[in-house]
């Protein structure tokens, strides 16, 4: 691609506003902050809308793709340092598995691609509609996946012609510090502008209500639970929500078992099931559920008895006012610590582990991110397909079905309504990784929009050219 004299000469000056004497970037680059991290929410914000207005005002489409295809290039060489960051400090998942979560979304989150003009020609002039800005994004996100959701909001949000405002998981502020930085940077080198990604050092829920409460803020992204997804609709701000999960998995009796054992075991056990996408609780029918559990030990998860399973609800879970709620210490732990906590201690390389209980159990209902995977035997399928949408609470995330019968399918996607629907696979293909279509870590089902990308974070605008002018026929 050719840049221009006045391109060159507007990146030189750009980058050398945010260098000091060492050649470094440089505190100043964002005023008031360091390198995009802000000790006050109020900052940050200003920093972004006057970066936004810049970036909408003086940058072209080109820019916006040069300077994504830069921050794809940081972020996969920082993808294994990203990794270990984040396992580091929130002590969940799989080092191994974050990695590959990184560069899924680095590689497979579009950028401008998506962003499609309609146009619309005829006696009366021309018509055209295309995707702009809203302004500053509130961005919210989680400690399962925060610096992956960090990298996804960036590239889909400043495609569409936004500066994003992150709030990040406290459990996770120091590596998503480190990598705002990085993309910081990244953007400013290139030519950007800086401020154009900002976030708190300190995040808190009174940072949430800035955010909300900023004028300057035309939308909020809130990927997480729904307790605070629901706070954000209730705020009266324009919300994209991407909320629980919850998703069940039906195994019918014409299914491919081994198959099926293969591809749940790797879904479940990715990341110490921290994915809210991952599956959570499988209603097998009874002709091959034992069948499947055999197969799924074969692939390497630990069967609990059921003295096993009552010892670990007791451990992994909390009771409340008759109510069972997860223990938060051990979302995303290893298997082989909870292995240890039951006597166990020569497995401490397990993965996954399974077991069979009815289908109002606790690990069942209660969405655990953790690699507990209940399974649950059903009289048919029609009773399996029930269980599994009374289990998914109506959170329309994410399902799965392992079958070759179309019309069970057909039936069960119908009725379980999620916004992913995975047939003989792990329920990963459903963001990309390892299927088609692109990748996403905010996945809006309370809201509407999906798997969210550039075309998520912009709104509609129409031009018309009227009295017929520019037609040649």
């Amino acid at each position: 691609m050719e840049i221009s004299a006045n391109e060159i000469e507007r990146i030189v000056r750009s980058v050398l506003a945010g260098l000091d004497r060492t050649g470094a970037v440089s505190a100043q680059a964002s005023p008031g902050g360091c390198r995009g991290v802000f000790e006050r929410c109020e900052d940050a914000i200003d920093a972004a809308f006057a970066a936004q207005k810049d970036w909408y005002m003086n940058y072209k489409v080109e820019d916006r793709e040069r300077i994504i295809a830069a921050i794809r290039k940081v972020s996969l060489e920082h993808a294994e340092d990203f990794s270990k960051r984040v396992r580091e400090e929130t002590g969940m998942g799989r080092y191994e598995d974050k990695i590959q979560k990184h560069i899924s979304v680095i590689n497979g989150t579009p950028g401008t691609e998506c962003l499609k003009t309609e146009a619309i020609s005829g006696d009366a002039g021309l018509m055209l509609e295309e995707r702009g800005p809203f302004g500053v994004i509130g961005s919210i996100t989680p400690s399962t996946n925060p610096t992956e959701t960090m990298i996804h909001n960036t590239i889909s949000m400043i495609a569409g012609g936004n500066a994003v405002v992150f709030n990040v998981h406290p459990g996770a502020k120091r590596a998503c510090a480190y990598a705002l930085q990085i993309l910081h940077d990244t953007i400013v080198e290139n030519g950007g502008p800086a401020g154009l990604i900002t976030m708190t050092a300190e995040p808190t829920m009174e940072t949430v209500d800035i955010l909300t409460s900023s004028p300057r803020i035309r939308l909020m992204v809130g990927t997480g639970g729904m307790p605070m997804v629901n706070a954000l609709l209730r705020s009266g701000k324009k919300t994209i929500g991407a909320g629980a999960g919850n998703p069940p998995v039906v195994v019918d009796e014409t299914a491919d078992i081994k198959l099926a054992a293969k591809e749940i075991y790797r879904g479940a056990s990715f990341d110490n099931n921290l994915l809210c996408l991952a599956e959570k609780e499988v209603f097998a029918v009874e002709s091959i559920e034992k069948e499947l559990v055999y197969n799924m030990v074969s692939e390497g998860a630990y069967l609990l008895s059921e003295a096993q399973t009552k010892a670990l609800l007791d451990i992994v879970f909390l009771q409340r006012d008759g109510r069972y709620e997860v223990n938060k210490k051990w979302v995303g732990k290893d298997a082989g610590l909870m292995l240890e906590q039951l006597g166990i201690t020569d497995k401490p390389d397990t993965r996954l582990l399974i077991c069979e209980v009815p289908h109002d159990h606790p690990f069942v209902m209660v969405e655990q991110l953790m690699p507990v995977l209940p399974i649950v035997s059903c009289r048919d399928f029609e009773e399996a397909a029930e269980y599994a949408v009374v289990a998914e609470s109506g959170n329309r995330h994410t399902a799965s079905m392992f079958s070759k019968n179309v019309d069970h399918m057909t039936y069960f996607a119908k009725r379980i309504e999620t916004t992913i629907f995975v047939k003989n696979g792990a329920t990963l293909k459903g963001v990309g990784i390892g299927g088609e279509g692109h990748a996403s870590m905010t996945i809006a089902g309370p809201t509407g929009e999906g798997l969210t990308c550039a075309r998520s974070f912009t709104r509609f605008r129409r031009c018309q050219l009227a009295d017929g002018g520019l037609r040649i026929v």
